[in-house]
């Protein structure tokens, strides 16, 4: 089904956003289903919007891609995500949508990752023209869910977005579009980059005003709209999915499949399901008031998976669909474990201290924090991080427990530094000895009495928290066992700091929530399907997610090295020769978390005839004795003439302590 390649909605202060649009054929006003996000609907986003955009136009709506202000083809600049800014925008645009001849007048968002945020963003802010939206793999609280950080501990996610961020806020437009103005616009966007996106983000080490601009979870009352919310047990952002179900008052419905960072009908790992078919559904219902029941199916539908030896890269994942009719749901109950010396169990045990002063290297087998499916980025054979942490094990089970939920982990213990991080693993420990990772959770504990502000820890003195692991469905066997691992480094998921300290555990207990019997019928959600594929010439095929772990006996130092070569296409429809080279370099040393070090690496480039722009950028990351340091650097190249280079050296304080020390 052919698109409009441009389209241009001008805005109330003459910014034109360029946009595609794919419409039914054959039929008067419809309404139309919008994504609205800066992942250039000509280039880099061209492949994903092609499996998904006509199959909506198929199924009777108006689809439209629109790029944000300050990327791809439209007007102005942009310097971070989710800003007040891009929201008016995103009303201006809808308003716009509705108003014009092919559309009815009702406007839907649908988004994964950038535009799934937004998409409920946007939705709080109430534009009158719309009526559902499909949010998938996103996340309705900035500071909590995201990739920045957990618990308060900063992830490498941080360095790793925001080094794509920092490469892709200001790539050039594309000349056959913008004309001759295509440079100025380019170094108009590069100039407007006012730091890195990784330091700002490390700057708010609390959970501010800056976090609270854009999450939904300040006031989930402000959505009105009825909601689909989806994601996958192996994404990073599965987490809101349950919190949207269990806040929202309208109309609302969550799927989540065993899938990574991905659209459902293509993620990885299997099995996928017919998300195009869902949402057209759910748009059939709200938008053109098609009495098809949707509404009146489970409340949450989900992939319970099964144990199976624990591997770094999956094609499907074992397990059933099930199905709630509510959530929270009364067919999950809490049970309640104690830790003791070395065990896991229902009842109280006699007191006890366990010490726990994990090597800098544990955390190797943690896969990444958001898995796309791309590569090897799932969590590994557990024993090797569970040698370096206090392990708490349960008997084998003589009946299989089937978790869904959110596990939450109490703590009474002292720590012997101003500051630590704990990570706290849910295993299930098959008759072998392998240990697969249920679930975890990160604490920060200068985070101890709540996000808003971080304060340093008094070495010695009792503290009591509360941290809830990730929410997630899993069915462990008869005959395995539970266990509860408690580290002091999660390396290299997150950016460990400088300090090995020694926590003291006193008391603990974990609340399971365990699924009784098996609930509702899970509704039949069809076969993947998806429309052809972009068609693309492959001039470099990608080599997505290869990983090499070394270690120096002699020095302890592990190093962990990721390459995300997206490799070099060539779109037909445009002839445009797209390029993109990603890596990270982790390094730490196995007694000395002070000496790690992260490195990322990006590249984007652009070619076609005598047009040929690349992009660089290199981002070091480093911890001094109260904060972080972040060296970065920006160069842009025409025809391989460097036009733009921009350097920065930056130092922002950790959350608790003060640049001054503690």
């Amino acid at each position: 089904m052919p698109a409009e390649e441009t389209l241009w909605i001008v805005l109330k202060d003459g910014c034109r956003l360029a946009a595609r649009l794919w419409l039914p054929e054959g039929e008067g006003p419809v309404p139309a289903v919008l994504e609205y996000l800066p992942y250039r609907r000509r280039d880099r986003h061209r492949g994903d919007d092609a499996i998904l955009h006509p199959g909506l136009a198929a199924a009777g709506y108006a689809a439209i891609r629109v790029d944000m202000r300050g990327s791809g083809d439209s007007d102005g600049t942009m310097d971070d995500e989710y800003t007040p800014q891009e929201r008016a925008d995103a009303n201006e645009v809808i308003a716009w949508i509705a108003a014009q001849p092919w559309c009815s007048g009702a406007v839907g968002l649908i988004g994964l990752s950038w535009s799934a945020f937004n998409a409920l963003q946007i939705a709080a802010t109430r534009p009158p023209a719309l009526k559902a939206i499909v949010t998938t793999c996103g996340s309705d609280d900035r500071f909590a869910d995201d990739m920045h950080y957990m618990g308060g501990a900063l992830l490498n996610d941080n360095l790793q977005y925001g080094s794509t961020l920092f490469t892709w806020l200001a790539p050039p437009p594309d000349p056959e579009i913008v004309g001759e103005r295509w440079r100025a616009m380019w170094l108009d966007r590069m100039n407007a980059i006012s730091e890195p996106p990784a330091a700002r983000w490390m700057r708010h080490a609390d959970r501010d005003a800056y976090w609270q601009s854009g999450s939904v979870c300040e006031d989930y009352a402000r959505i009105e709209v009825p909601v689909l919310a989806v994601g996958g047990w192996a994404d990073g952002y599965t987490n809101a999915v349950h919190r949207l179900l269990s806040h929202l008052s309208g109309p609302r419905k969550g799927v989540i499949g065993p899938g990574g960072h991905a659209y459902s009908h293509v993620a990885t790992p299997g099995p996928g399901f017919d998300f195009i078919g869902l949402a057209v559904r759910w748009f059939d219902r709200w938008m053109k008031g098609v009495d098809n029941g949707v509404e009146a199916e489970p409340m949450l539908t989900a992939w319970m998976q099964d144990y199976e030896p624990p591997r770094p890269q999956y094609e499907r994942r074992a397990g059933r669909w099930i199905a709630e009719a509510h959530w929270p749901s009364a067919n999950v109950e809490t049970r309640t474990f104690n830790l003791a010396a070395g065990a896991l169990r229902a009842e109280a045990g006699a007191p006890f201290a366990a010490s726990v002063k994990s090597p800098a290297t544990v955390g190797l087998a943690s896969g990444e924090w958001c898995p796309y499916g791309w590569g090897p980025d799932m969590p590994g054979d557990q024993r090797e991080d569970d040698a370096g942490s206090a392990c708490f094990d349960t008997a084998p089970l003589d009946e299989p427990v089937e978790v869904l939920g959110r596990p939450e982990v109490k703590l009474v213990l002292t720590v012997d530094r101003p500051e630590a991080v704990l990570a706290l693993r849910l295993n299930a420990v098959a008759p072998d000895g392998t240990s697969a990772r249920v679930t975890y959770g990160l604490i920060n504990l200068a985070h101890r009495d709540g996000f808003a502000h971080g304060k340093p820890l008094v070495p010695g003195s009792h503290i009591e928290v509360r941290v809830p692991l990730k929410v997630t469905g899993y069915r462990v066997p008869a005959g395995h066992r539970l266990r509860l691992a408690v580290s002091t480094q999660y390396w290299p998921l997150t950016m460990p700091l400088p300090v090995a300290a020694t926590a003291t555990i006193e008391q603990c207990s974990l609340a399971l929530p365990v699924r009784r019997g098996e609930g509702a019928e899970a509704p039949d959600l069809g076969a993947p399907w998806s429309p052809p594929p972009l068609e693309t010439d492959v001039i470099e095929a990608p080599a997505r997610g290869r990983l090499a772990i070394t270690h120096e006996v002699a020095t302890g130092r592990a190093t962990v090295e990721v390459v995300r070569n997206l490799g070099a296409i060539r779109i037909r429809e445009t002839g445009l020769e797209l390029r993109a080279l990603g890596s990270e370099t982790y390094s730490t040393v196995r007694d000395d978390p002070g000496e790690a070090s992260s490195f990322a690496f990006r590249k984007a480039e652009f070619i076609r005839g005598d047009w040929q722009a690349r992009i660089e950028t290199r981002s070091t990351l480093t911890a001094t004795a109260t904060g972080w340091r972040l060296h970065a650097e920006y160069d842009a190249y025409d025809h391989g003439e460097r036009i733009f280079a921009r350097e920065w050296t930056i130092e922002t304080p950790r959350a608790g302590m003060s640049g001054d020390g503690v």
